[in-house]
């Protein structure tokens, strides 16, 4: 397989993510908040988005699954953790507590910097801080873990 031809794969997919966010509005962090707003005006749009992706992975990924291996790699790298375990509980309310103070999600932020001079400032700020938080983190369970 070619790099142009997996990196193409690469571009094509997250332009398509991409536009999904935009179009849906999943950018605006007013509508990711309006649906965590359930004791005021609740706005159930990103249910639709997260149920649309739910629906069509739901269809696809038993597909796909059948064949010996993706289109663009020589095997599928499935997940071999099954169980939820402290780091990811700890992770998820972390995540959680991130995206409802900001209404910001990593995706939709990536996609706001197009909206640069606009704002997409706001994005500009809150991904250096994601990746701070994670590199933190990183860092963190290395030294837990005997690294160097």
């Amino acid at each position: 397989m070619s790099t142009s031809r997996a990196l193409s794969a690469v571009f094509g997919a997250g332009l398509v993510f991409g536009a999904g966010l935009a179009l849906s509005g999943m950018t605006l962090p007013e509508k990711v908040l309006g649906f965590l707003d359930l004791g005021g005006h609740w706005d159930p749009s990103l249910l639709f988005v997260l149920g649309g992706a739910v629906g069509v992975a739901g269809v696809l990924f038993p597909l796909i699954l059948r064949r010996r291996a993706p289109l663009l790699a020589t095997s599928f790298e499935l997940p071999l953790a099954t169980r939820i375990d402290r780091p990811l509980a700890i992770g998820a309310v972390l995540f959680g507590l991130g995206w409802g103070l900001s209404g910001y999600c990593p995706g939709p932020a990536i996609a706001l910097l197009a909206a640069l001079p606009g704002s997409g400032r706001e994005a500009a700020l809150f991904l250096p801080s994601l990746l701070a938080g994670a590199l933190a983190w990183r860092l963190r369970a290395g030294r837990a873990n005997g690294a160097s």
